[in-house]
């Protein structure tokens, strides 16, 4: 059997790459690994699907499931670093006999797909690349720019940076302490040197007078094509022209909705180094309160593993105060009723030594004091490599510009290549840990008793032995998205049931997380909320076997036998 493949977590694979490295490890671990495209990108690029899970112990589809999915976004190329560096640590930890690896398992799921948007990625990996937002398909028009800056790699270096030309009306200037920084001219300020600054591109029928970016013809953002809330391209900008119109997210879409074991997800994107919990369209008042609850202290379990805050998105991490923006989060939680993280890696702010800092409000304004600290990290941690130092070049247009600045691509959506596996080695204790807090359902009793005449009592009683409950959150039973456990007795020819019904719809069953501390004014009165028991009434010959079933969509199935007599 060939041996299990050590990925590079310091590069980014292209899509043969990655698409070699997935089938080595399905190759290498026939019995834990499989491998699927879930659908074709815009391209034609295979959207790969990586089962984890135990063949041996039961098939995928009877265990509860957790889903995890990355790069949605083109170049936020570290999240699919971070799924193949906790695909490789379930692995591997399986094959050492790891305990916690061989549980999770033996008796879960792990649904993964290391990249969702194939066709941005291969754009961002280029020889020359181009850092659109999302998927490559031209949206809402697919005319090229006939005017206007086109954002490019204009002097070949394999990097988009910015372009600055001295122009007294120039909203920026060079920082006194340190000249290769720009920062903005002060109110009312005259008199000195100022640059007009600008991304890095190319010009089409400029008029030596006005320079206006053009947005990229791939105006697509995927993340906000899912069916929770969406809304038209005046409201929610790169929507889509109808939810799920883009075959990425259908896929994603059509396969967990045919998975009904997907009881919690995390999403991987770059970059703020924050874990962000529901809900995104309402407020914490707003939330369910029991739900609100079980998710804050799923979070604090994150930040605490991961050392990233864990914030709401509708309070914190709102692009502009008087708007909200919806995705995957506001479609698993708040459609289907399933728990679900976005995870943004990646601070370099805060690697920098900038502490006091409020995610999205940092990058609308902050002390030039926090740029020289950024420089002095570019310096002395990135071989000066995230500022570029500011070079002369004869552009095409512009004539004589200078080309440097901040590198966005490789040190701001992405950590630099030696500190991205440290960033990915921050997630599998805590998505470890969620995936065990699944509900689990398991065989509790079994029961026949003679009642004469050939007939027959017949007990089943289940439980769910994990810590969250088996409809995962109130929002699935207000959403309808769950049943109870069902119940099902297989009758073999010969046996008759005289009472009951062959399938049974009984109660969802709590987990073992508590409700309350032990302290508390009222306690928990329904001690075993966590199991359930169905009874029926047979008529057969003694000695017949007859398959008994039960399944909790988000828990899983149970399957055992029982004999008459």
């Amino acid at each position: 059997m060939p041996a299990i493949p050590v990925p590079r977590f310091d590069q980014f694979y292209r899509h043969a790459e990655l698409t070699r490295l997935l089938q080595d490890y399905a190759a290498a671990l026939p019995g834990l690994v499989t491998l699927r495209s879930i659908g074709k990108s815009w391209e034609g690029r295979d959207i790969w699907l990586v089962t984890l899970t135990s063949t041996a112990t039961g098939a995928d589809t009877d265990k509860p499931a957790f889903w995890v999915d990355g790069n949605i976004h083109a170049a936020e190329l570290t999240a699919s670093t971070a799924c193949l560096y906790w695909l490789h640590a379930l692995v591997t930890g399986y094959d050492s006999g790891d305990a916690q690896a061989r549980q999770l398992l033996d008796t879960r799921v792990v649904y993964m797909v290391p990249r969702l948007n194939p066709d941005g990625a291969e754009l961002a990996l280029a020889d020359r690349p181009r850092h659109i937002r999302s998927s490559t398909r031209p949206y809402p028009y697919d005319e090229a720019p006939v005017d206007g800056l086109t954002i490019e790699d204009v002097d070949g270096d394999g990097r988009i940076l910015y372009m600055r030309q001295p122009d007294p009306h120039g909203p920026w200037k060079a920082h006194a302490a340190d000249a290769r920084l720009m920062v903005p001219r002060e109110p009312g300020e005259f008199g000195g040197t100022y640059y007009r600054v600008m991304p890095e591109g190319t010009l089409k029928h400029f008029d030596g007078l006005k320079i206006t970016a053009n947005k990229d013809v791939e105006g697509l953002d995927l993340n906000r094509n899912f069916p929770a809330y969406w809304r038209q391209e005046f409201e929610q900008v790169g929507a889509g022209p109808y939810p799920t119109s883009e075959p990425e997210v259908r896929a994603m879409v059509d396969f967990i909705t045919s998975h009904p074991n997907i009881g919690a997800a995390v999403s991987f994107h770059t970059h703020s180094g924050v874990i962000l919990r529901p809900m995104g369209t309402q407020s914490d008042d707003d939330m369910t309160p029991e739900d609100l609850w079980m998710v804050k202290r799923l979070s604090e379990l994150g930040a605490k593993l991961t050392g990233y805050p864990a914030i709401s998105t509708f309070h914190d991490f709102k692009y502009h105060p008087k708007e909200v923006i919806t995705g995957t989060q506001d479609w698993v939680y708040e459609h289907l009723g399933a728990l679900f993280w976005t995870v943004e890696i990646w601070a370099p702010n805060k690697e920098a030594g900038i502490t006091d800092y409020q995610w999205i409000e940092w990058y609308r304004d902050h002390p030039p004091e926090d740029d020289l600290k950024l420089l002095q990290w570019s310096d002395t941690q990135c071989n000066g490599q995230a500022h570029v130092d500011w070079k002369p070049f004869q552009h095409p247009q512009l004539g004589m510009v200078e080309i440097g600045g901040w590198d966005k691509m490789n040190f701001w959506r992405n950590p630099p290549p030696h500190l991205r596996e440290r960033e990915a080695a921050r997630f599998p204790a805590w998505l470890a840990q969620l995936t065990l807090s699944l509900p689990k359902l398991e065989v509790l009793r079994t029961e026949v008793r003679a009642l004469g005449n050939d007939t027959w009592r017949v007990r089943f009683a289940v439980a769910n032995s994990g810590y969250l409950p088996s409809n995962i959150s109130k929002r699935a039973i207000e959403r309808k998205t769950v049943r109870g456990t069902v119940f099902q007795i297989h009758l073999p020819p010969g046996v008759t049931l005289v009472s009951g019904r062959e399938r049974v719809e009984g109660p969802h069953l709590d987990g073992h997380a508590p409700k309350a501390t032990l302290q508390a004014f009222l306690p928990n009165r329904d001690i075993t909320a966590d199991r359930a028991v169905v009874e029926w009434v047979v008529q057969g010959a003694a000695g017949t076997a007859i398959a008994l079933s039960a399944t909790a969509d988000r828990a899983g199935s149970v399957h055992t036998e029982v004999t008459l007599d």
